[in-house]
Protein backbone atom coordinates (compact mmCIF):
# COMPACT_ATOMS: atom_id res chain seq x y z
CA UNK A 1 0.00 0.00 0.00
CA UNK A 2 1.22 3.44 -0.71
CA UNK A 3 1.87 6.41 1.41
CA UNK A 4 0.07 9.78 0.29
CA UNK A 5 -0.22 13.32 1.69
CA UNK A 6 -0.68 16.84 1.14
CA UNK A 7 2.31 18.22 -0.92
CA UNK A 8 2.51 21.08 1.78
CA UNK A 9 2.86 18.86 4.29
CA UNK A 10 6.33 16.89 4.73
CA UNK A 11 5.68 13.20 6.06
CA UNK A 12 8.00 14.16 9.51
CA UNK A 13 5.18 16.47 10.19
CA UNK A 14 2.12 13.91 9.14
CA UNK A 15 4.46 11.68 11.89
CA UNK A 16 4.09 14.36 14.19
CA UNK A 17 0.51 14.84 13.54
CA UNK A 18 0.14 10.72 14.20
CA UNK A 19 1.92 10.65 17.33
CA UNK A 20 -0.37 13.55 18.54
CA UNK A 21 2.54 15.83 19.34
CA UNK A 22 1.03 18.82 17.69
CA UNK A 23 -1.63 18.48 20.50
CA UNK A 24 0.60 18.41 23.83
CA UNK A 25 -2.79 18.70 25.81
CA UNK A 26 -3.20 14.83 25.89
CA UNK A 27 0.62 13.85 26.30
CA UNK A 28 0.52 16.05 29.46
CA UNK A 29 -2.29 14.95 30.67
CA UNK A 30 -1.11 11.32 31.11
CA UNK A 31 2.39 13.04 32.25
CA UNK A 32 0.85 14.47 35.14
CA UNK A 33 -0.79 11.60 37.06
CA UNK A 34 3.40 10.14 36.83
CA UNK A 35 4.40 13.53 38.25
CA UNK A 36 1.68 13.22 41.58
CA UNK A 37 2.64 10.21 41.81
CA UNK A 38 6.46 10.28 42.04
CA UNK A 39 7.35 13.41 43.45
CA UNK A 40 4.54 12.52 46.31
CA UNK A 41 6.19 9.44 47.24
CA UNK A 42 9.50 10.75 47.41
CA UNK A 43 7.96 13.57 49.87
CA UNK A 44 8.93 16.69 47.17
CA UNK A 45 12.16 15.36 46.20
CA UNK A 46 12.40 12.50 43.66
CA UNK A 47 15.78 12.01 41.80
CA UNK A 48 16.01 13.96 38.81
CA UNK A 49 17.86 11.00 36.93
CA UNK A 50 14.10 9.03 37.46
CA UNK A 51 11.91 11.80 36.80
CA UNK A 52 13.17 12.14 33.67
CA UNK A 53 12.69 8.38 32.68
CA UNK A 54 9.40 9.29 33.67
CA UNK A 55 9.04 11.82 31.74
CA UNK A 56 10.01 10.23 28.69
CA UNK A 57 8.09 7.00 29.80
CA UNK A 58 5.04 8.84 29.39
CA UNK A 59 5.78 10.51 25.91
CA UNK A 60 6.79 6.68 24.39
CA UNK A 61 3.83 5.17 26.07
CA UNK A 62 1.30 7.94 25.20
CA UNK A 63 2.77 7.64 21.65
CA UNK A 64 2.32 4.10 21.34
CA UNK A 65 -1.54 4.68 22.68
CA UNK A 66 -2.34 6.99 19.66
CA UNK A 67 -0.35 4.74 17.23
CA UNK A 68 -2.80 1.54 17.96
CA UNK A 69 -5.86 3.59 18.43
CA UNK A 70 -5.13 5.18 15.17
CA UNK A 71 -4.28 1.36 13.62
CA UNK A 72 -7.55 0.25 15.56
CA UNK A 73 -9.52 2.92 13.88
CA UNK A 74 -8.20 3.46 10.43
CA UNK A 75 -11.89 2.65 8.93
CA UNK A 76 -14.02 4.54 11.77
CA UNK A 77 -12.35 7.62 12.18
CA UNK A 78 -13.35 8.60 8.53
CA UNK A 79 -16.63 8.94 9.66
CA UNK A 80 -16.26 10.97 12.81
CA UNK A 81 -15.61 14.71 12.30
CA UNK A 82 -13.28 15.14 14.65
CA UNK A 83 -10.84 12.51 13.82
CA UNK A 84 -11.04 12.16 9.82
CA UNK A 85 -7.92 13.68 9.06
CA UNK A 86 -6.09 12.07 11.28
CA UNK A 87 -2.97 10.52 9.11
CA UNK A 88 -3.73 6.79 9.16
CA UNK A 89 -7.42 7.60 8.48
CA UNK A 90 -7.03 10.00 5.69
CA UNK A 91 -4.72 7.58 3.83
CA UNK A 92 -1.70 9.91 4.31
CA UNK A 93 0.48 7.42 5.68
CA UNK A 94 0.52 3.41 5.76
CA UNK A 95 -0.50 0.61 7.97
CA UNK A 96 3.27 -0.45 7.27
CA UNK A 97 4.28 2.70 8.60
CA UNK A 98 1.78 2.57 11.53
CA UNK A 99 2.76 -0.45 12.59
CA UNK A 100 6.81 0.81 12.59
CA UNK A 101 5.98 3.59 14.44
CA UNK A 102 4.14 1.92 16.79
CA UNK A 103 7.04 -0.90 17.43
CA UNK A 104 10.01 1.88 18.09
CA UNK A 105 7.46 3.47 20.62
CA UNK A 106 6.96 0.29 22.33
CA UNK A 107 10.98 -0.58 22.57
CA UNK A 108 11.49 2.89 23.78
CA UNK A 109 9.37 2.26 26.62
CA UNK A 110 10.78 -0.93 26.95
CA UNK A 111 14.18 0.45 27.43
CA UNK A 112 13.41 2.71 29.83
CA UNK A 113 11.41 0.40 32.16
CA UNK A 114 14.93 -1.41 32.37
CA UNK A 115 15.82 1.37 34.29
CA UNK A 116 12.99 0.77 36.75
CA UNK A 117 13.42 -1.67 39.83
CA UNK A 118 11.81 -5.24 39.66
CA UNK A 119 8.27 -4.28 40.99
CA UNK A 120 8.14 -0.92 38.46
CA UNK A 121 9.26 -3.08 35.71
CA UNK A 122 6.32 -5.91 36.32
CA UNK A 123 3.90 -2.99 36.22
CA UNK A 124 5.10 -1.85 32.91
CA UNK A 125 4.63 -5.06 31.22
CA UNK A 126 0.88 -5.27 33.34
CA UNK A 127 0.01 -1.84 31.71
CA UNK A 128 0.92 -3.19 28.03
CA UNK A 129 -2.42 -4.95 27.46
CA UNK A 130 -4.47 -2.19 28.48
CA UNK A 131 -2.74 0.26 26.10
CA UNK A 132 -3.02 -2.63 23.15
CA UNK A 133 -6.32 -3.04 24.10
CA UNK A 134 -8.41 -0.02 25.18
CA UNK A 135 -9.43 0.77 21.45
CA UNK A 136 -11.17 -2.32 21.11
CA UNK A 137 -12.67 -1.65 23.93
CA UNK A 138 -15.72 0.84 22.28
CA UNK A 139 -16.49 -2.45 20.36
CA UNK A 140 -18.04 -4.72 22.85
CA UNK A 141 -17.54 -2.36 26.30
CA UNK A 142 -20.42 -0.27 27.22
CA UNK A 143 -17.45 2.22 29.01
CA UNK A 144 -14.38 1.82 27.22
CA UNK A 145 -13.38 5.09 29.17
CA UNK A 146 -13.00 2.67 32.37
CA UNK A 147 -10.64 0.98 30.39
CA UNK A 148 -8.93 3.69 29.32
CA UNK A 149 -8.71 5.47 33.12
CA UNK A 150 -7.12 1.74 34.36
CA UNK A 151 -4.44 2.20 31.63
CA UNK A 152 -4.29 6.17 33.00
CA UNK A 153 -3.88 4.29 36.61
CA UNK A 154 -0.61 2.54 35.33
CA UNK A 155 1.44 5.83 35.54
CA UNK A 156 0.25 6.14 39.19
CA UNK A 157 1.16 2.71 40.50
CA UNK A 158 4.54 2.26 38.31
CA UNK A 159 5.75 5.74 39.55
CA UNK A 160 4.69 5.50 43.13
CA UNK A 161 6.76 2.03 43.31
CA UNK A 162 9.66 3.59 41.50
CA UNK A 163 10.27 5.55 44.21
CA UNK A 164 9.54 3.42 47.67
CA UNK A 165 9.67 0.09 46.00
CA UNK A 166 6.08 -0.68 47.11
CA UNK A 167 2.84 0.09 47.10
CA UNK A 168 0.95 1.43 49.94
CA UNK A 169 -2.41 2.85 50.63
CA UNK A 170 -1.23 6.47 49.52
CA UNK A 171 -0.47 4.95 45.84
CA UNK A 172 -4.18 3.13 46.20
CA UNK A 173 -5.56 6.57 47.07
CA UNK A 174 -3.75 7.94 44.48
CA UNK A 175 -4.47 5.67 41.81
CA UNK A 176 -8.09 5.90 42.80
CA UNK A 177 -8.35 9.58 42.14
CA UNK A 178 -6.50 9.27 38.88
CA UNK A 179 -8.76 6.71 37.76
CA UNK A 180 -11.97 9.06 38.78
CA UNK A 181 -10.53 11.80 37.26
CA UNK A 182 -9.92 10.06 34.01
CA UNK A 183 -13.34 9.12 33.55
CA UNK A 184 -14.60 12.64 34.26
CA UNK A 185 -12.55 14.21 31.62
CA UNK A 186 -12.35 11.70 29.22
CA UNK A 187 -16.12 11.38 29.52
CA UNK A 188 -16.56 15.34 28.91
CA UNK A 189 -14.02 14.71 25.82
CA UNK A 190 -16.52 11.87 24.42
CA UNK A 191 -19.28 14.09 24.77
CA UNK A 192 -18.42 15.82 22.11
CA UNK A 193 -18.35 12.91 19.52
CA UNK A 194 -21.70 11.84 20.39
CA UNK A 195 -23.58 11.71 17.47
CA UNK A 196 -20.85 10.08 15.25
CA UNK A 197 -20.50 7.46 17.63
CA UNK A 198 -23.93 6.58 18.03
CA UNK A 199 -24.68 6.80 14.17
CA UNK A 200 -21.49 4.42 13.91
CA UNK A 201 -22.79 2.05 16.81
CA UNK A 202 -19.54 2.40 18.68
CA UNK A 203 -19.58 2.87 22.68
CA UNK A 204 -18.58 5.67 24.46
CA UNK A 205 -19.05 6.54 28.52
CA UNK A 206 -20.91 9.52 26.89
CA UNK A 207 -23.32 7.28 25.20
CA UNK A 208 -23.80 4.86 28.26
CA UNK A 209 -24.95 7.44 30.58
CA UNK A 210 -27.42 9.96 27.91
CA UNK A 211 -28.97 12.70 29.34
CA UNK A 212 -27.11 12.20 32.73
CA UNK A 213 -23.29 12.66 31.48
CA UNK A 214 -23.15 15.61 33.00
CA UNK A 215 -24.39 14.20 36.93
CA UNK A 216 -21.76 11.56 36.00
CA UNK A 217 -19.05 14.03 35.23
CA UNK A 218 -19.63 15.73 38.46
CA UNK A 219 -19.48 12.31 40.18
CA UNK A 220 -16.20 11.19 39.08
CA UNK A 221 -15.03 15.25 39.79
CA UNK A 222 -16.52 14.63 43.15
CA UNK A 223 -14.63 11.20 43.71
CA UNK A 224 -11.41 12.60 42.62
CA UNK A 225 -11.56 15.96 44.80
CA UNK A 226 -12.48 13.21 48.17
CA UNK A 227 -9.71 10.81 47.39
CA UNK A 228 -7.51 13.56 46.91
CA UNK A 229 -8.16 15.21 50.57
CA UNK A 230 -7.96 11.79 51.62
CA UNK A 231 -4.50 11.19 50.55
CA UNK A 232 -3.62 14.33 51.83
CA UNK A 233 -4.60 13.69 55.44
CA UNK A 234 -2.90 10.77 54.79
CA UNK A 235 -0.04 11.71 54.00
CA UNK A 236 0.66 14.91 56.48
CA UNK A 237 0.51 17.67 53.58
CA UNK A 238 1.19 21.31 54.43
CA UNK A 239 -2.30 23.54 54.04
CA UNK A 240 -0.11 24.75 50.92
CA UNK A 241 -1.79 21.65 49.32
CA UNK A 242 -5.32 22.56 50.03
CA UNK A 243 -4.68 26.04 48.01
CA UNK A 244 -4.18 23.85 45.03
CA UNK A 245 -7.03 21.65 45.59
CA UNK A 246 -9.35 24.16 46.45
CA UNK A 247 -8.62 25.91 43.22
CA UNK A 248 -9.35 22.42 41.36
CA UNK A 249 -12.41 21.76 43.07
CA UNK A 250 -14.24 24.97 42.44
CA UNK A 251 -12.59 24.44 38.36
CA UNK A 252 -14.46 20.83 38.36
CA UNK A 253 -18.10 22.57 39.64
CA UNK A 254 -17.74 25.41 37.32
CA UNK A 255 -16.81 22.85 34.56
CA UNK A 256 -19.98 20.68 35.92
CA UNK A 257 -22.21 23.63 35.88
CA UNK A 258 -21.42 24.56 31.99
CA UNK A 259 -22.18 20.73 31.23
CA UNK A 260 -25.79 20.99 32.61
CA UNK A 261 -26.69 23.94 30.07
CA UNK A 262 -29.56 22.82 27.78
CA UNK A 263 -27.47 23.02 24.72
CA UNK A 264 -23.88 23.25 25.80
CA UNK A 265 -21.83 24.78 22.72
CA UNK A 266 -19.59 22.19 20.99
CA UNK A 267 -16.28 23.43 21.34
CA UNK A 268 -16.59 23.54 25.44
CA UNK A 269 -16.11 19.81 25.27
CA UNK A 270 -12.54 20.68 24.31
CA UNK A 271 -12.24 23.52 26.43
CA UNK A 272 -12.93 21.72 29.34
CA UNK A 273 -10.31 19.01 28.41
CA UNK A 274 -7.52 21.77 27.99
CA UNK A 275 -9.22 22.72 31.69
CA UNK A 276 -8.26 19.61 33.03
CA UNK A 277 -4.90 19.90 32.12
CA UNK A 278 -3.76 23.65 33.97
CA UNK A 279 -5.43 21.96 37.03
CA UNK A 280 -3.61 18.78 37.03
CA UNK A 281 -0.21 21.08 37.58
CA UNK A 282 -2.49 23.20 39.91
CA UNK A 283 -2.82 20.26 41.82
CA UNK A 284 1.39 18.98 41.42
CA UNK A 285 2.50 22.43 42.65
CA UNK A 286 -0.12 21.92 45.57
CA UNK A 287 1.42 18.60 46.39
CA UNK A 288 4.97 19.89 45.84
CA UNK A 289 4.17 22.57 48.05
CA UNK A 290 2.43 20.78 50.62
CA UNK A 291 5.36 18.16 50.80
CA UNK A 292 8.31 20.44 51.25
CA UNK A 293 6.65 23.23 53.36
Amino acid sequence: MTSSQPPSEPTWWTIIRLLRWDKPAGRLILLIPALWAVFLAAHGLPPWPLVGVIVLGTLSTSALGCVVNDLWDRDIDPQVERTKTRPLASRALSLQVGFAISAIALLCAAGLALYLNPLSFELCLASVPFILLYPSAKRFFPIPQFVLALAWGFAVLISWSAVTGNLSLPAGLLWGAVVSWTLGFDTVYAMSDREDDAKIGINSSALFFGQAAPFAVGVFFAITAALLADLALVEGLHWTFWLGWSAAFLGWLWQFNQLRQPAPPRPLYGQIFQQNVGLGFVLLGGMIAGCLL
